[in-house]
């Protein structure tokens, strides 16, 4: 495995061009531009991380096209995730936008979802996890995940932590988009700095879901 020394600019025009020519003959043409510049500085990066998260997923570039009437053949981006529960974990992102990072449970299980929401309903357990979301707000982090339009069932309406169990998933992200040192070795530090960032927030989820 080689060094990671950081994600070249030619990988991000390589998303670029895919997005205007999604397409098996382009890709065939650029496959080694992706290779070079995409998935091998992906992997070297995962290897410098493993030793602090664990082993992580690379994702195929393939799209699965079976049941969707999207047939473009590849993804216009290319993710890895290291698993931290079932369903959750930390993920790193490389597209034409630059880069993206996230942790969360972005996958959970009905008895998982019941689980973390039975903790958001705790006074006690409930308000460590809205710390923990406001401390990344003001850290320039942003909070996702999937809604639902009201209120789940069995929980009251003007509950004090109804946003929060509302979600279906719960997803801390940061686009960094493409700054200087992207295509430098410290693309590696500021991403395990992110992921350490996240890390309180994740383990906390990851307790209560595991």
């Amino acid at each position: 495995m080689t060094q990671f020394t950081g994600f070249p600019l030619a990988g991000l025009d390589f998303y670029e061009d895919l997005e205007a020519d999604n397409s098996k003959a382009f890709w065939a043409a650029n496959k080694k531009v992706w290779e070079t510049a995409v998935r091998d500085p992906m992997q070297a990066l995962l290897a410098e991380l493993e030793p602090d998260f664990g082993t992580a997923k690379f994702f195929r570039p393939y799209r699965d096209i079976r049941f969707s009437k999207d047939k473009t053949p590849y993804k216009d981006h290319q993710g890895a995730t290291v698993h931290a529960t079932s369903g959750g974990g930390w993920y790193v992102q490389i597209g034409a936008a630059g880069l993206f990072v996230a942790a969360g449970i972005y996958g959970p299980s009905p008895a998982q979802l019941a689980q973390l929401r039975s903790t958001i309903d705790n006074e006690v357990r409930g308000a460590e996890l809205e710390r923990l979301l406001a401390g990344m707000v003001k850290a320039g982090y942003t909070i996702g995940g999937d809604k639902l339009a009201t209120k789940p069932k069995g929980y009251a309406a003007d509950h004090p932590r109804i946003e929060l169990l509302r979600h279906k998933s719960i997803v801390i992200s940061k686009d960094f988009g493409a700054p200087a040192w992207l295509e430098t070795p410290r693309a590696a530090k500021e991403i395990r700095a992110a992921w350490e960032t996240m890390r309180p927030t994740m383990e906390w989820l990851a307790a209560v879901t595991g």
